[in-house]
């Protein structure tokens, strides 16, 4: 309610009027609730009721101001931490189960949250998947791990959403206020890099942040920038992996393997720029890139060489580009373009690709087959095999992965493990590949398993095209030495492994 007075003397030429006092009385109750509405909604997320990120980088300003301060040095306790945690499966739970279910998620993740902290604690909800907590009064960054450890343990246990279960996980990045912060902004950055340190680690996990992430993060977003201009620039270029008969010590193909050649840097891993190239979308057209260069190498070499036309030349495929809807499009348009045989063609997709969306990877599978393409899974092993899944998909080849090869020679769990995926593939009645062969011990253990392919160092490294042209060229000579003995099979791949 508002009151005003208002005091008036009443005017007149010959003498003075009467004094008056007017009183304005007026409700404004509904005006101050409205006020207070606009600015909680302002302040808090609509969904979950937590607040929001503005209100959660106020309160850190403040965290930090109060840090700042010199008594704090004489209270040990006034230390705080940040905790930026990622849920790990919301995506899928979303995509399959459909954004109501996502949102009651999401609820009941905030109550969780609620439960694992005291009072004196702030936690948000920053957007989609993502809250925030700001531990106050701690003492060390065991206490942090502590909390994190608790929330990491409610969130994992199951949430009941209409009549699903559901699971999930969430992954923790924390940052600690004595790192000699001044922006609210810094603190929340870094707890958010030492998130995706604990994604990359493996999820389900929290890490600590340290400098050397940042200094890290850094050169990512550096390689992000030099990435989209490479593809511009094409300055990637493919090497080749021969493909080898373990039994007969023939060149069967060859592995098409993205290479960049950085005009400072020099040659970038595949392994440093690839998970950013699936990270920012960028292996859409890098993929695209490499397979049309593989098809029109693998003309090249026929034309070259008589020996190339049974020679099949096999590109993987991410993820990403295996849920491009013109992907057959794609493929259709390079075999055309270069008259290359489907038969000369091979693709590799990790069974984590395929797994994710079964019904999905099957009809596109049985698409690819359609045009007389073999399918293969990269990476067999390591990701979430199931005989559930596998007879139903349409693949030609199980390809071992390498950390099972490399391992055979000292450990029978690993032997073990590769003769179970071989005597799989031989009653599904698939071919097998193994990958990461190293050693003369290695050949000789997968051929007595049964396995008939391997690819690998002790064979080649990959090659540029020039060197694999070698090697198609020299394929009678590796051809005739079966004819001796067969510890001699592999002498004429040994001799050229420098080229």
């Amino acid at each position: 309610m508002s009151i005003s007075l208002i005091q008036g003397t009443e005017k007149n030429t010959f003498s003075a009027g009467p004094r008056a006092l007017i009183l304005q009385i007026q409700n404004i109750s509904d005006r101050k609730r409205t006020e207070q509405q606009l600015i909680y909604e302002a302040f808090h997320d609509p969904l979950t009721g937590l607040p929001n990120r503005a209100w959660f980088l106020e309160q850190l300003g403040i965290a930090l101001s109060r840090a700042s301060r010199r008594e704090n040095i004489l209270y040990p306790g006034n230390r705080f931490a940040v905790l930026f945690l990622d849920l790990d499966r919301f995506k899928v739970i979303n995509d399959s189960l459909g954004h109501m279910y996502g949102d009651q998620l999401l609820q009941a993740i905030a109550r969780r949250l609620r439960q694992c902290l005291r009072t004196e604690d702030l936690v948000a909800r920053l957007g989609g998947d993502e809250f925030t907590v700001l531990l106050t009064n701690i003492t060390s960054e065991s206490d942090a791990e502590a909390v994190a450890a608790r929330i990491q343990k409610q969130i994992s246990q199951p949430f009941k959403l209409g009549e699903f279960d559901a699971f999930t996980t969430v992954s923790i990045g924390i940052a600690l206020s004595d790192q000699g912060y001044s922006k609210s902004e810094d603190l929340l950055r870094d707890a958010d890099t030492a998130m995706y340190q604990a994604k990359l680690e493996g999820k389900a996990r929290h890490v600590i942040f340290d400098q050397g992430m940042h200094t890290r993060a850094v050169d990512t977003l550096h390689i992000e920038t030099d990435l989209r201009r490479a593809i511009e620039r094409k300055e990637f270029c493919l090497h080749y992996q021969p493909i080898v008969s373990l039994d007969a010590g023939e060149l069967t193909g060859f592995e098409a393997l993205a290479r960049w050649l950085h005009p400072e840097r020099g040659m970038i891993s595949p392994a440093e720029f690839i998970p950013i190239a699936e990270e920012t979308g960028l292996i859409v057209p890098l993929g695209q890139w490499v397979l049309n260069e593989a098809c029109l190498q693998m003309r090249k070499w026929k034309s070259l060489y008589r020996g190339a036309s049974d020679l099949s030349i096999s590109v993987n495929l991410s993820g990403k580009q295996f849920a491009q809807a013109n992907l057959i499009e794609q493929i259709i348009y390079s075999l055309n373009h270069w008259v290359l045989d489907p038969r000369n063609l091979k693709l590799e997709i990790t069974e984590s690709v395929l797994v994710e969306n079964i019904e999905t990877a099957t009809n596109m599978l049985a698409r690819l087959r359609s045009l007389g393409l073999e399918v293969s899974i990269d990476d067999f092993g390591t990701g979430y095999s199931s005989l559930s899944y596998l007879h139903r998909l349409p693949i030609d080849t199980l390809k071992i992965d390498r950390s099972f090869v490399s391992h055979m020679g000292g450990n029978d769990e690993d032997q073990e493990i590769v003769r179970t995926i071989i005597l799989l593939a031989q009653n599904l009645g698939k071919k097998v590949i193994a990958e990461g062969v190293e050693t003369r011990e290695q050949v000789e253990k997968l051929r007595s398993l049964g396995c008939l392919v391997g690819q690998g160092f002790y064979f080649s490294r990959p090659v540029d095209s020039e060197a694999a042209g070698r090697l198609i060229l020299n394929q009678g000579r590796w051809q005739s030495s079966v004819l001796s003995a067969r510890e001699d099979v592999f002498e004429p791949l040994a001799s050229m492994r420098a080229m």
